[in-house]
């Protein structure tokens, strides 16, 4: 060894990947106790060794959004329940609101979520909602664009009769606005800019109907797999009618397939709840925060290359059988991740 060998160091750029991961048992609820050595993680089909595991709780930086597109009646309970989030948050996280309807808007910047601006902003939250009034084309009323309590309201400029495309015998009904993809760009993009060490989540109450927006999903997704942030939703309104609590994937209906939050908190390694009731909407925040807060996290170093802008699936195994392991499908690597 030469003089010039002594305190030479060696440097190896690499991508440590960070996994939090639930594990839930066959009736939905967490399962605590599980060690390193439960787990097997896999990225474009290739085992990769755990560097780091952890079950320390993590402190949340919560993007809070709220559907007020829903109808009235849903939206009087999400109104209600508006004061439950702050109780279940801790004092080590933080929150930011938001809102949709036709395109998103930010109440706050992020803000400490015990503080006493976080009541006032979500009092500021509640709206109306949308009128439940159902356009027909058909029957009886056919000639009114849309029919309430059985009988004729006033004429709507969003509905326009056949004639418009041609044929007069029927009425054209477009689709509602629920710029969903909006507001969760616009929530993800106020998380990118928090600090690392925190679990970035967007947490979405809404029915998951997606119309209108600007962004599509495949590149909100792709912001999103970029930047670390899972999203978890409570479910409310026509599309939680099938049933009530977690939204198993294992068990999934037929007619959650189409719905977009689902789509998401699927993909990013969330968790969601389908409520009807206020009582259901409440706890649903305090479960879904805790167990966003209390998840195992995995961290790897990916065998790909540093930095090439590809897509990179991930699979996490356990090794207990009859539990459903919910995390994210995969990434993108971001110069952020790297180290040495």
């Amino acid at each position: 060894m030469t003089p010039e060998d002594i305190g030479s160091t060696i440097r190896v750029n690499t991508t440590y990947v960070e996994v939090p991961v639930t594990v839930k048992d066959q009736k939905g609820n967490p399962v605590a106790g599980l060690t390193w050595r439960d787990f097997k993680v896999y990225e474009n089909d290739k085992w990769e060794p755990l560097k780091i595991f952890t079950v320390d709780p993590a402190p949340l930086s919560m993007a809070f959004v709220i559907d007020q597109s829903v109808t009235m009646d849903v939206m009087e309970k999400v109104n209600n329940s508006l004061g439950a989030i702050q109780g279940a948050l801790s004092p080590y996280d933080e929150i930011s609101v938001f809102s949709y309807n036709n395109g998103p808007r930010r109440l706050t910047e992020f803000t400490g979520a015990q503080g006493n601006r976080v009541p006032v902003v979500l009092a500021m939250a509640k709206a109306s909602g949308r009128e439940e009034a159902v356009p027909i084309n058909s029957g009886a009323f056919a000639g009114c664009a849309i029919t309430k309590n059985g009988g004729c309201l006033d004429s709507n400029p969003t509905v326009q009769r056949g004639g418009a495309t041609g044929d007069s015998s029927f009425i054209t009904i477009p689709k509602e606005i629920h710029t969903l993809n909006d507001a969760i760009l616009a929530a993800a993009k106020e998380l990118s800019t928090r600090p690392q060490g925190r679990r970035r989540i967007i947490y979405v109450i809404s029915d998951g109907k997606e119309h209108g927006s600007k962004a599509t999903y495949k590149d909100v997704l792709h912001y999103l797999q970029a930047n670390k942030i899972a999203v978890y939703g409570t479910l409310v309104g026509d599309s939680a009618r099938w049933g009530e609590g977690y939204v198993s994937r294992l068990h999934l209906p037929f007619t959650m397939y189409d719905n977009r939050l689902y789509g998401y908190v699927q993909a990013t390694g969330g968790i969601l709840q389908s409520e009807r009731d206020l009582n259901g909407i409440e706890k649903s925040y305090a479960q879904l925060t805790e167990q966003a807060r209390n998840q195992y996290m995995l961290v790897y170093a990916s065998h790909e290359p540093l930095i090439d802008g590809k897509y990179r699936k991930i699979e996490v195994r356990v090794d207990r059988p009859g539990v459903e392991v919910i995390a994210k499908k995969g990434y993108y690597p971001s110069g952020r991740d790297n180290q040495h």
